[in-house]
């Protein structure tokens, strides 16, 4: 019959790897390593000897190398940087971006929604490290019994027992007992009597896993990631007397309720209560449980001449704002390398829609919260993409560009280019089965920030009637400029068009350029919570990606 088209090792390697997909260090052994492999999804000729197959093994033919170009060693984001590197968590904890989500409790909006334990489950399943807890004075219904429990204060949310809460995390650290720290950001509306009991039900349930700081570790930089695996670490207020907080945990609670749907009577009526609470003491022994110490903005000069473990909290709005100013910026990156920040959503979003974490993550901010049960919207896909990196254990190591003291270290400017050329297996909306054939596009955006402010890019592909099988488009490049490459995000989401009504979401994939690698891609895709089971195990999109960087007009490849 017709000989079949193939190709040798050496032009594979030389032609293909090093030339076209920028892999210039991939050996002769490596790729004769891959071709077995390749070669081996073939039965082999029972007549064949041992060199005859040794020597077919110097070739792959063309649909085995169609499987390479779509199977996870042809992969878009870097093997090498998806891979956990255990030697990298040795470093102060504020020296890693920490994926974290806001009033985790809630499962739907931030006004009326249901409040539940598995949330915290769910969250942390998905890589989340750093959970909230909303803690107020409350009731067993049983007996009327006093019990500290969780709600969004002053709204319609139903609440739950705190304790309950405490035990969902423990179970999740029964099957994970290794996994890296589990932050509790707490935060505290609880009189005296009742913070005793929450430091009972922690110290109860959680028992050696609730990492409780001695005096002299306060003095020093923060414990590691690696040194506290399997432990559970308390943000809240340390000292007994912790006026200095007062107006710090106000202002977020403020800032949570502004432009929701309470009345402006309400409100000031809340601000007297909440007021009051924060105006007594915490109890001793809550205090003495609690590592981050949250504190008032008023200076640089004063915040970064505190203690590490004490950290500020700001509002997403806030970041905007610091940003513009230069001398902010920098004063903030320097509070970064060695105190922590988390930042939360504005209390305008009462639909518990998200902001884009890009500019928070690029002044060094290390706990961006968002909100986790919104999946199907692209902050969160961003926040998804960044924590895949190092194996999706919800700690990435920030940037060298983050932790030097030379200012003139912002990465340098990227032209990007990026051609959708095919789909493969892809399924209809949320996994169902039945139903019309879907009419696939693909929209290309980078999510990006400048020094001063966040930065979105957008394309969008054609739509291929009828085929989710084997959609082709090899069209037009979209080429997108980046400005900082060691933050940026190249998110790609498919839709079925839908005439006369909403597009519905298929699937999607968010890579950190600095995981991206150049050449013919392939991209794996996520549905809404992150997944690839059931209809998404094979969905795919095979994608053409060049990069050029350099200094001002000078790009070159890279």
């Amino acid at each position: 019959g017709k000989p079949r088209m193939r190709v040798s090792d050496k032009t594979f390697m030389e032609r293909f790897l090093h030339k076209n997909q920028r892999e210039e260090f991939t050996t002769i052994d490596q790729v004769r390593e891959l071709f077995v492999q390749l070669n081996k999804m073939e039965i082999a000729s029972v007549q064949q000897s041992a060199v005859e197959r040794g020597k077919e093994n110097q070739y792959i033919c063309k649909d085995r190398f169609e499987a390479y170009l779509m199977s996870r060693a042809n992969d878009a984001f870097d093997p090498l940087k998806e891979r956990h590197e255990p030697s990298n968590m040795d470093k102060p904890l504020s020296e890693y971006w920490i994926s974290s989500s806001h009033n985790t409790y809630l499962t739907g909006d931030q006004f009326t929604s249901t409040s539940t334990a598995e949330m915290y489950m769910h969250v942390l399943y998905r890589g989340c490290r750093c959970v909230e807890i909303d803690i107020w004075d409350g009731f067993d219904p049983v007996d009327m019994t006093p019990i500290p429990i969780v709600k969004h204060g002053h709204t319609m949310t139903t609440q739950i027992p705190f304790s309950d809460i405490i035990k969902s995390i423990k179970v999740f650290l029964n099957f994970n007992p290794n996994c890296y720290p589990i932050i509790l950001s707490l935060e505290n509306h609880c009189c005296i009597n009742l913070q005793e009991v929450m430091a009972d039900v922690l110290t109860i349930i959680l028992g050696q896993r609730l990492y409780v700081p001695d005096e002299a570790s306060l003095d020093g930089p923060l414990p590691s990631p690696d040194s506290l695996r399997g432990m559970v670490v308390l943000k809240g207020r340390r000292p007994a007397e912790a006026l200095d907080d007062e107006t710090e945990v106000y202002e977020d609670e403020a800032a949570e309720l502004e432009g929701s749907l309470l009345s402006s009577t309400l409100t000031e009526q809340t601000s007297s209560t909440v007021s009051s609470k924060y105006a007594s003491k915490i109890a001793p022994q809550l205090a003495r449980l609690t590592l981050f110490h949250g504190t008032n903005f008023k200076n640089w000069h004063e915040s970064n001449n505190t203690q590490d473990y004490y950290m500020h909290s700001f509002v997403e709005s806030k970041v905007r704002s610091l940003c513009k100013n230069m001398h902010n910026r920098r004063e903030w990156l320097t509070y970064n390398r060695t105190h922590m920040s988390r930042i939360f959503p504005s209390g305008t979003r009462v639909d518990s829609s998200n902001y884009n974490p890009i500019l928070a993550w690029s002044t060094g901010c290390q706990m961006v919260a968002l909100n986790f049960q919104t999946s199907e919207t692209p902050p969160l896909r961003i926040n998804d993409g960044r924590f895949r990196e190092n194996g999706g254990c919800g700690y990435v190591l920030k940037p060298s560009t983050l932790m030097t003291k030379d200012q003139a270290s912002f990465p340098a400017a990227a032209r990007l280019s990026v051609k959708v050329l095919s789909g493969s297996c892809l399924p209809k909306s949320k996994g169902q089965r039945r139903g019309e054939c879907i009419d696939p596009y693909v929209r290309v955006e980078l999510f990006d920030a400048s020094e001063t402010q966040d930065i979105s890019q957008a394309y969008q592909t054609q739509a291929i009637p009828r085929n989710g099988f084997f959609p082709i488009w090899n069209q037009e490049t979209f080429s997108f400029k980046v400005e900082n490459s060691d933050v940026a995000i190249l998110q790609l989401t498919v839709w079925d068009k839908d005439l006369g009504k909403s597009d519905d979401f298929i699937a999607s994939a968010s890579i950190p350029i600095s995981c991206l690698r150049q050449g013919i891609r392939s991209v794996r895709l996520y549905d809404a919570n992150n997944t690839q089971s059931g209809a998404f195990d094979f969905a795919s999109l095979l994608i053409e990606i060049k990069m050029k960087t350099g200094h001002g007009g000078n790009l070159k490849e890279v």
